[in-house]
């Protein structure tokens, strides 16, 4: 029987960072996979296909709504080739996961497909072309979270689909229904708008994207609404059927009427569950919450003192990047070392086009923390790079406090966001005031100056090009 010092079960980000971190700090590492290709739901069917889809339909989009005023003539008509798209969306697929086997080899990790249960805390059976028996003095789990349903529906995995059924169509839907305005729904609603459906969001909450910041939510919508995406806010959907290549929707609205939705294809969008199927919790006593998740400490540890979880199995946000800090955390703590997340500090993103970007708290909570606040706020049309690009949507808010000037959050919509927040995370890792955000020196012409002036803006209202 072969033992390792580390077994990591589940290859997605929080498995695989865990696994390489646990290799750099001189541990024998395992990791065991289920499935043939690394990467989890994230490389798979999440994050990297999304993305690939998101870029591509904006190409197309571009060509035939926006070349035109850039003084590009295309003589003919653009068509969209889903197939083709699909077929690039694959590759990019392939090139990430293989990335992972390469990263796995070059750090001496053994690796193991099947699906790994406990045997006893120290004991992991691996039942895949064969079944074998691993010994691991600490196990991290990292099986992540698979999309979630409401109890009535039945995802049929063909005209009721969910965001994985999505990422691989073979026709562009004539309608598409999208039950729930969050991140996956909204993103993939966007794809397949711009390569023609129609599409209709169809939210539970008075907003789409209810977590973040409700000026974010305001302008995105406003936004989608402009590219045609219709909006059904406050309905509680009750059924969905299909009849042949018909799904019908139904949804109570908000003063409790009857709504009924026809589309060709339905995309059940409304979160994701904690996947901890066939992992043996039992066997070795540890608990799962209400929600499903596995129950951990501060450092991710178990119930049992040898095993932790990381990622989308446990609670908090689920997010790859949230998944990687944790799996590394957890790897520096099994080598002695006393490292820290500041879950504040995660950012989350919406890929839409403009992309939607948050981090720190919202203006929402501080009102309902009673946190007296500063608030600036820039709008990306009156930026030089915007209006140079056709990108004019969008703003950057921050806020901080208002007695010291720190800064508490940073919420922006607007082209490239999801990059610019990077640099409002790392102002606020180092507990920056507004003021010194201010008088940072920012290159012109970029979207990054919308930063600076939101936090001039912020500073006693000193914003210099509005």
């Amino acid at each position: 029987m072969d033992s390792y010092d580390v077994a990591v079960i589940g290859s997605g980000p929080g498995g695989y960072v865990a696994a390489i971190r646990c290799a750099q700090l001189g541990m024998k590492t395992a990791i065991i996979e289920k499935y043939a290709t690394k990467g989890g739901t994230c490389l798979n069917v999440g994050c990297i296909p999304s993305k690939a889809l998101l870029d591509s339909s904006h190409h197309f989009e571009d060509a035939t709504k926006h070349f035109e005023e850039h003084g590009i003539d295309i003589s003919g008509e653009v068509k969209v080739n889903l197939k083709n798209m699909m077929k690039r969306k694959s590759q990019v697929v392939e090139q990430t996961t293989k990335g992972i086997d390469f990263l796995m080899d070059k750090n001496n990790i053994t690796s193991y497909q099947g699906v790994g249960s406990f045997k006893d805390k120290t004991h992991i059976t691996i039942e895949g072309e064969q079944s074998i028996e691993i010994e691991a003095k600490h196990s991290i789990i990292a099986t992540g979270s698979k999309p979630a349903s409401l109890p009535f529906i039945d995802i049929d995995k063909e005209r009721i689909i969910t965001s994985t059924e999505a990422l691989s169509l073979k026709e562009i839907p004539k309608h598409l229904v999208v039950i729930g305005g969050g991140v996956i729904g909204l993103e993939l609603g966007q794809v397949y708008k711009r390569l023609g459906a129609e599409v209709t969001v169809v939210e539970y909450m008075d907003r789409i994207i209810p977590g973040m910041d409700k000026a974010q939510s305001k302008e995105l919508m406003k936004v989608m609404k402009k590219q045609k995406v219709k909006f059904a806010l406050s309905h509680k959907v009750k059924s969905v059927d299909r009849n042949g290549n018909e799904v019908i929707i139904k949804a109570d609205d908000k003063k409790d009427k009857e709504v009924e939705f026809k589309a060709d294809y339905c995309l059940v969008s409304v979160g994701r569950k904690a996947y901890t199927e066939g992992l043996g919790l039992d066997n070795i006593g540890i608990e799962t919450n209400d929600k499903g998740q596995v129950k951990v400490d501060a450092h991710r540890k178990t119930s049992v003192d040898n095993i932790y979880a990381v990622g989308d199995v446990v609670d908090g946000i689920m997010l790859a990047h949230k998944a990687e800090e944790e799996g590394a955390m957890v790897a520096e703590i099994l080598a002695g070392q006393k490292p820290h997340i500041d879950y504040n500090l995660i950012p989350n993103v919406v890929y839409t086009w403009p992309e939607v970007a948050s981090v720190g708290k919202t203006e929402e909570q501080l009102k309902e923390d009673k946190i007296e606040y500063k608030s600036g706020q820039f709008p990306m049309r009156a930026l030089g790079r915007s209006r140079a690009s056709g990108d004019i949507d969008g703003f950057v808010k921050i806020l901080s406090d208002k007695s010291t000037d720190e800064v508490l959050g940073v919420h922006m919509v607007g082209a490239r966001v999801a990059d610019l927040i990077a640099e409002a995370v790392t102002a606020m890792e180092f507990r920056a005031s507004a003021e010194d955000i201010a008088r940072m020196s920012h290159a012109h012409p970029t979207y990054a100056e919308a930063v600076k002036e939101a936090a001039l803006a912020a500073t006693d209202n000193r914003a210099l090009h509005v």
